[in-house]
């Protein structure tokens, strides 16, 4: 790392961003092993950080810490790639150092480095709550799977519930095993909306925008659906 010392904390701040990015082409690797569904490092990052928000709301906790602390629990992934499972019986990866290197340079460190040291000593309520964060947004894949037919995605949901710590995150784990996960969209128009849509929208439930009028084009959409 001596040749990125001399660069400036604004380059370095590039330099970062640039990594963060690479979480986009990191790929989460135990899906290799599940058979089907995908997903990468940076999206898990942002569901798990929408999660441990959530799960702040609802134990009374710090939601901006737990928030942040989910958002960059993966970034040493980056240089790391991601450990499954499987891969953690015979692999280990220097993390600390990985995510050190990372915010080298940048000034970041003093406020993220805090965080991983708290995550990773799971002594705190927001380091508990984040840590089922990381959990369910696994098991929100892992339910999508199972409905689509992957019975071995069942197993690995059982496991992932075992590993839930908090009052919280269990219950938020429960209500994501009993919910199938088309269902914030499909039941959300009456049943006839799915049997007779066919072309213009005039049978379209009228939402209330803020704003608007009810005569305005876009209250609705345009006829052809757009």
């Amino acid at each position: 790392m001596s040749r990125l010392k001399k660069r400036s904390s604004l380059t370095r701040l590039a330099d970062f961003l640039f990594e963060c990015g690479m979480l986009r082409r990191t790929p989460r690797s135990g899906y290799q092993f599940l058979g089907t569904g995908s997903e990468n490092v940076a999206e898990h990052s942002f569901g798990t950080a929408v999660i441990g928000f959530v799960l702040a709301q609802m134990a009374g906790a710090n939601k901006e810490r737990t928030a942040l602390m989910c958002l960059f629990h993966d970034l040493h992934e980056a240089r790391t790639g991601d450990f499954n499972y499987v891969n953690r019986m015979y692999n280990t990866s220097l993390r600390t150092r990985a995510l050190a290197d990372a915010l080298s340079g940048t000034g970041l460190g003093e406020d993220l480095m805090p965080l991983w040291e708290e995550l990773e000593e799971t002594q705190s309520q927001e380091a508990r709550l984040a840590q089922d964060a990381d959990q369910i947004d696994l098991m929100l894949n892992l339910k999508e799977q199972s409905d689509l037919g992957n019975k071995y995605a069942d197993k690995w949901l059982a496991a992932a519930m075992k590993r839930i710590r908090t009052p919280e995150g269990k219950k938020l784990a429960k209500a994501v095993m009993e919910t199938d996960h088309t269902d914030w969209w499909f039941l959300g128009p009456d049943q006839s909306w799915w049997e007779k849509k066919n072309g213009s929208r005039k049978d379209l439930p009228k939402i209330s925008v803020p704003g608007m009028t009810d005569d305005a084009p876009d209250a609705e959409g345009n006829e052809d659906g757009q």
